[in-house]
């Protein structure tokens, strides 16, 4: 593809959203904004669109702004022929509808939301191949392994992500059981949005990116390994057949692997990236994961490995169970435990369809709410198909 890279960015207020504002900033010959999307954070969309012009953008409210962009649904701009690259970058479900819309266009998309893979992998990964379209990851841990693979024409034998630990990795139980949204929301390492935050507080981000994992490389759940790395500075590793090992390595700093998905297949220079300085670094170091103190994680690796639409309500439940959590309706230890109950009232589909995802999802919502209320009765299972 050759000329100025066009970019539709969904979730263009958000962190990642407005990470990648930033690269196309430092790179203006090289990227173009097409369309920005927000949902409710008006006055910085409006910002956006006053600085970068796009010729198309939505809100969940239309902004009041007068310029010459036409208002479009994010389905429409995922899908538009003006659109080289789209950037999903929303939060919880709302990335689905657009990236299926975006692949079957055959677009490239550049994945941030998690919750698509994990929601509804099987049919994205088919709608990408389908339609020959490319899904790029911008999450650092998937984008570490995917240029760890480059150049690499036999399979590796396993991938390992890597872990920070959040800011709560060495506490005992009873502590975790006192952490307040505001300490969880100051994670020690990485500018987040709030619910990728407390995920990776409780963990639950690790699993969902191994559930991402299987799904963006084809590799199998027992094969898929997670170590503990404080200082965030290996993004994943990958273990080849003949014991050899490649490693991804930079600053932690979402701009880099936003970047590289941006401008594969090439690296562009960028001033305005960090860069490692090793007479800083004192040691690199790996601690085991403790799966008991930190229960999400191995949640999400069990809905994971029962395939269908276990992931789905995963997701679907830890959404509703962090967001009571942010406004101090439950406690923090309580998010593992809405969401295990919701999985464990659960009836899987092995192969679901769009609607039997979207069916789950919404039931899986009410089912945790409900627990979440302290009612332990199942909700009824009208929204929960089959």
């Amino acid at each position: 593809m050759g000329g100025v890279k066009k970019i539709a960015i969904l979730g263009s207020t958000g962190s990642i959203g407005q990470q990648a504002l930033d690269v196309i900033r430092a790179l203006p010959n090289e990227l173009k904004v097409v369309a920005l999307t927000g949902n409710k954070n008006l006055e910085l969309l409006e910002r956006q669109i006053s600085e970068f012009q796009p010729n198309m953008f939505y809100s969940s409210v239309k902004p009041d702004i007068s310029y010459g962009g036409e208002f479009l649904s994010a389905e429409e701009i995922a899908s538009h022929p003006e659109v080289d690259c789209v950037i999903v970058a929303t939060a919880g479900n709302a990335g689905l509808s657009p990236t299926l819309a975006a692949l079957q266009a055959g677009k490239t998309v550049a994945l941030a939301s998690k919750e698509v893979l994990v929601m509804a992998g099987e049919i994205i990964v088919r709608e990408a191949s389908l339609h020959q379209a490319q899904i790029l990851p911008i999450d650092s841990e998937h984008s570490a392994i995917w240029q760890c693979l480059q150049g690499e024409e036999n399979k590796p034998q396993r991938l390992f992500l890597t872990a920070s630990g959040g800011p709560f990795y060495h506490y005992s139980q009873s502590q975790l059981a006192e952490v307040t949204p505001e300490q969880a929301l100051q994670h020690p390492v990485w500018k987040m949005g709030k619910k990728v935050t407390i995920d990776s507080a409780t963990l639950m981000n690790k699993g969902l990116e191994v559930i991402e994992a299987h799904w963006l490389f084809s590799f199998p759940f027992d094969s898929i390994e997670i170590l503990m790395h404080p200082q965030s500075i290996i993004h994943s590793l990958v273990e080849f057949m003949d014991g050899s090992l490649k490693a991804q390595l930079s600053w932690p700093d979402m701009r880099l692997p936003i970047q590289y998905a941006l401008s594969y297949p090439q690296r562009w220079s960028n001033s305005e990236l960090p860069r490692l300085d090793w007479n800083k670094i004192d040691s690199l170091n790996f601690e085991p994961i403790d799966y008991n103190r930190f229960p999400c994680l191995k949640l999400a690796l069990d809905a994971g490995k029962s395939g269908g639409t276990y992931s789905t309500v995963l997701c679907a439940a830890d959404e509703v169970a962090v967001e009571l959590f942010l406004i101090h309706r439950i406690g923090f230890t309580d998010i593992a435990k809405i969401v295990q109950k919701t999985l464990e009232q659960h009836r899987g589909i092995s192969q679901p369809s769009l609607e039997e995802i979207l069916a789950a999802d919404g039931w899986a919502r009410e089912c945790a709410t409900r627990f979440s209320l302290g009612h332990c009765e199942e909700p009824e299972r009208r929204s929960n198909p089959r």
